[in-house]
């Protein structure tokens, strides 16, 4: 895979470029100097890690694996958005990062940017991760690095609610027994649920697990499935069983609401598991059910360890160790156990249970879950994702009906 230094950035990958800039990065590395060290025995990261400073266990591990490989890491942390930007300016440059760690769903803009080696190129081997997860990661049947873990949604509940209301939890199966427990619910004069539908990506985030739940597919928004999907949050709306505030709740401030205690269930993330220890009530969790019964593909999260195209192939080989160290074995275990992800791997999801049994619905839910960009859709997703949020903002704030709503946002995806 060769590229001259001025090669031109795509269409996609320059729009990505214009959304982002003007963020701000932050550094742990030497100066917060973006540029490839000049000695060949240093190898630059960059991540999306800035919370994590040079004395964290995230980044001894990269100084050790750098150890194994027989070089000096150089690694530098920017925040997420930054972080792309930097990399399609850095790649228009031929300066990109040895390897190069970034939210999964930004793998396939920058693939089609030609910023990526294939595994083909860098021989990563990613055999041993989950066929869904490696997903988000591919396109046109090529794969562009490997996750380094994953987070996803499910529902959270509150078990003294749901006592109050004679619901047991495992009656909750698919749409209409989750219906009908929010029905006992609010008849014993609690709340029922909450979640985010804001007019963003969030928002978009939150409605798949629906969306893939009834059947449907990103490429058909006005089928009668997807109909279905929003008509169920609309319904919930209508009937009091989700308060109006999700209309501009964050998953941030929806679990503020479903952490005063007062909600029976919450959708939302691995990420708040820490905060549920915290909360002060007894809580469980369950994958999103499906329409008809089952787990409901939710969308994944996390991020990918992928090697940037190189006028130097020769370096491949040690990024492909780097990599490699970074997403196997207990470091890998250890990583995904600091960011609170589910692993990529059986054999580490399976020691992630056995060291923490509340891990297991979660560990069903990524089971399930789906990337964003899936389906071959990479670059198109952003315009679908939009026009989706929209439709949900539109339905759900009583402007137009479900069926209206959704027709509109598959007519301006076309």
């Amino acid at each position: 895979m060769n590229r001259s230094a001025g090669r031109r950035l795509t269409a996609a990958a320059l729009t990505v470029v214009a959304v982002t800039a003007g963020a701000t990065a932050c550094s742990s590395g030497e100066g917060g100097d973006s540029s490839k060290a000049a000695d060949s025995g240093t190898y630059t990261i960059w991540d999306p890690y800035p919370q994590f400073d040079k004395g964290s266990a995230w980044a001894k591990l990269l100084d050790d694996c750098g150890t194994k490989a027989g070089v000096k890491v150089k690694r530098t942390a920017f925040d997420t958005s930054d972080l792309t930007n930097k990399a399609l300016l850095a790649a228009q440059q031929d300066n990109s990062a040895d390897v190069l760690i970034v939210d999964n769903p930004i793998v396939s803009t920058l693939a089609e940017a030609g910023v990526l080696t294939t595994t083909d190129d860098n021989k990563l081997d990613t055999s041993a991760v989950d066929p869904n997860l490696l997903a988000a990661g591919q396109a046109g049947g090529k794969t562009y690095g490997t996750p380094i873990g994953a987070n996803t949604l499910a529902l959270y509940y509150n078990q003294a609610v749901l006592k109050k209301a004679g619901v047991d939890i495992a009656s909750v199966k698919d749409w209409k027994t989750l219906t009908a427990a929010l029905e006992k619910v609010d008849k014993a004069g609690e709340k029922g649920i909450t979640f985010s539908a804001i007019g963003t990506e969030e928002g978009s985030f939150q409605f798949l697990p629906w969306l893939w739940g009834s059947g449907a597919q990103l490429t058909e928004l006005a089928s009668a499935e997807a109909v279905s999907a929003l008509s169920l949050w609309n319904d919930w709306l209508k009937k009091g069983y989700a308060p109006n505030s999700v209309i501009n709740n964050t998953q941030t401030t929806s679990w503020q609401e479903f952490a005063s205690g007062d909600y029976a269930f919450a959708e939302n993330g691995t990420w708040q598991l820490a905060n549920a220890e915290k909360a002060g009530f007894d809580y469980g969790v369950i994958p999103v059910p499906g329409a008809k019964g089952g787990n409901a593909a939710a969308p994944t999260g996390g991020e990918f360890v992928t090697v940037p195209v190189q006028g130097e192939t020769d370096r491949y080989a040690t990024s492909q160790k780097l990599v490699s160290c970074l997403t196997s074995g207990q470091n890998l275990l250890d990583t995904d156990t600091t960011l609170s992800y589910v692993a990529p791997t059986g054999e580490v999801q399976d020691k992630q249970v056995a060291d923490d049994a509340k891990l297991k619905p979660w560990v069903d839910a990524v089971k399930a879950a789906k990337g964003r960009t899936s389906d071959d859709l990479g670059t198109k997703y952003p315009k679908i994702s939009e026009q989706m949020w929209k439709a949900v903002q539109s339905a759900l704030s009583g402007s137009k009906s479900p069926k209206d709503a959704l027709t509109a946002a598959q007519s301006a995806v076309k």
